[in-house]
């Protein structure tokens, strides 16, 4: 029963619900970036470079000539497909850029937090006693 409870405390801890839903975003934030490279950035790098499909780089190692990775696939042809690895690349140089951005404004939120220069109001307790202090000063 011991490990149960235990499991129930970890289970609804905040840091486990945090990392669920950070997954879940995770997943749907991957394919936004997919749908970006495949379809917004590659359509018009390929144009530059001759109309060119980057998914279509390929080569195949088992001998014969393809179209497209479908066709060798489809043929059963063992291919080397850089030009999909270069989509990937793309992919996660622009989530790595996406995350270095969100952290770079947390960091930024979290300085202008703790900074020194704003103003910290000190707690009502400590305004009162200061208050009384400087009342007696007054009368001594």
């Amino acid at each position: 029963m011991k490990i149960i409870e235990e499991f129930q405390k970890f289970a609804v801890k905040g840091n486990a619900i945090d990392l669920a839903v950070g997954v879940i975003i995770g997943a749907a934030f991957g394919k936004i970036v997919t749908s970006l490279v495949n379809d917004i950035i590659m359509p018009p790098l390929g144009l530059l470079i001759g109309g060119i499909d980057f998914s279509n780089f390929f080569v195949t190692l088992s001998g014969g000539s393809y179209e497209t990775v479908e066709a060798a696939r489809e043929a059963g042809a063992t291919t080397l497909n850089y030009g999909l690895f270069v989509n990937t690349v793309i992919q996660f140089l622009i989530v790595a850029w996406a995350i270095f951005l969100v952290v770079r404004q947390l960091n930024r939120l979290e300085r202008k937090k703790d900074d020194p220069a704003s103003p910290v109001e000190p707690p009502r307790q400590e305004v009162l006693l200061a208050e009384i202090r400087d009342l007696l000063k007054e009368k001594a």
